[in-house]
């Protein structure tokens, strides 16, 4: 499977959404959608590593399915906002590695990007 950078998975879920005549949903049905999938996340993420197993009655989702999930709507949230998700990325590591470069313990010999 060939890998894809956040700018064609941008595109590709653009292309998906706009062959249809609704479009883009608003950006509170998107935050909703968003609470509802990090919820599913959660009750999975819960089900695997947690003290709550599932009831015999649940079908098996699998955690990756439910990131999958998440990321779609957080692309299209980002795609209906004109936001380049390659852009905020760049933006959020530059504020870990200046603000939080010291607020944790390194490991030893590693770069500044957790590297060996």
């Amino acid at each position: 499977m060939n890998k894809k950078t956040m700018e064609q998975m941008q595109n590709d879920v653009d292309a998906y959404i706009s062959q249809f005549k609704e479009g883009y949903f608003s950006p509170l049905a998107m935050m909703a959608r968003l609470t509802e999938e990090l919820g599913e996340l959660a009750r999975e993420i819960n089900h695997y590593y947690g003290e709550k197993p599932k009831k015999d009655s649940e079908t098996e989702k699998a955690i990756d399915e439910e990131l999958g999930d998440l990321l779609f709507v957080v692309i299209c949230l980002a795609n209906s906002l004109g936001i380049s998700l390659d852009d905020a990325h760049e933006r959020v590591m530059e504020k870990f590695t200046t603000r939080d470069k010291d607020r944790w313990t390194r490991i030893e010999g590693g770069d500044d990007n957790g590297n060996d």
